[in-house]
């Protein structure tokens, strides 16, 4: 498959479910205007405290199978009895217009992105411990005992995948890991052929002396 031509950096951030991925990247986000959330969209019904549109594009099946035979996402992967999706049109505007863009999604579906976006920066958050994991789950208060159970077991079919991503992240303590998610996107932004091309005026300037 031929990968798609950017401008942009895009970043793919993605942990088992209770890691802390979402408080980390919204950390991020706060953190760095400058970067873009892509806004999936899912058939599940919203959580307390989630808005259509910020949180998800939240849309019933009917509409998410529709939008998926005429070929709208990048990205789709059925969670839990729940399709998401990632819009492909978005996704591209975005960053051939030169915007960051951060992808918070499943390893499947980085996996399917990292297809059309090879030179996408792949992030794996993990929790410290599989106790840890089931403390976050459960005082989350979001999910039935039946569900976190689920979720429990599909975590170390999630961590199995993790090797296949750039950079792995314990979010062991809250701050220090966001200190190492900010680095990774400050560093990939001062890759040399980024910067060239950013700051080609500049190296111009020297080469005419």
């Amino acid at each position: 498959m031929t990968p798609l031509s950017s401008e942009g950096v895009l970043y793919i951030v993605s942990a088992p479910s209770g890691a802390g991925k979402t408080s980390l990247v919204k950390a991020l986000l706060k953190s760095d205007p400058a970067i873009h959330l892509s806004i999936s969209y899912t058939t599940r019904p919203p959580r307390p405290g989630e808005t259509d549109g910020r949180d998800y594009h939240f849309v019933s099946r009917q509409r998410f199978e529709e939008m998926l035979a005429d070929g709208e996402f990048l990205e789709h992967a059925e969670v839990y009895g729940n399709f998401y999706g990632t819009s492909k049109g978005s996704i591209s505007r975005d960053l051939l217009a030169g915007h960051d863009v951060l992808l918070e999604i499943d390893w499947q579906g980085a996996e399917q992105v990292r297809a059309h976006f090879p030179e996408a920066a792949s992030i794996f958050i993990l929790p410290p411990s599989f106790a840890a994991l089931r403390t976050r789950l459960a005082g989350r208060g979001q999910d039935s005992d039946e569900v976190i159970e689920r979720r429990l077991a599909a975590a170390a079919h999630d961590v199995a995948h993790a090797g296949a991503f750039d950079y792995i992240i314990v979010n062991d303590d809250f701050d220090h890991a966001l200190q190492d998610l900010v680095a990774i996107t400050r560093s990939i932004r001062l890759q040399t052929a980024r910067q060239l091309k950013r700051h080609a005026a500049l190296f111009e300037e020297f080469q005419r002396i």
